[in-house]
């Protein structure tokens, strides 16, 4: 097990769907401060978080981040947009280790 940053983007309909508030995404990143957690987002039909997950592997990160991730999204309130965007980098990467 590693320590993974997994940034994720939901993106709702802008013609249709309700822009998120600057206020909502502090909601976020309250409920994501928990997982080392910080958003983004706000005046768009888009919103973000980048979260520390642990997990053996690239594809196991990303699906415990959009786990944290979906259910931060409940705390918070926010609409809930799909997916749009997933990533996942492990703390060896982001330090420049090879392999």
């Amino acid at each position: 097990m590693m320590r993974w940053s997994v940034g994720l983007v939901a993106e709702g309909d802008p013609d249709t769907d309700p822009v998120v508030s600057i206020e909502e995404v502090v909601e976020l990143a309250d409920a994501v401060a928990r997982r080392e957690g910080i958003a983004t987002g706000g005046g768009s039909t888009r919103y973000g978080a980048q979260i520390v997950v642990l997990a053996g592997s690239r594809d196991e990160a990303i699906e415990r981040g959009r786990a944290e991730f979906t259910d931060a999204v409940r705390i918070a309130g926010l609409p809930d947009f799909p997916i749009v965007h997933a990533e996942a980098i492990s703390e060896s990467e982001d330090a420049g280790e090879p392999g």
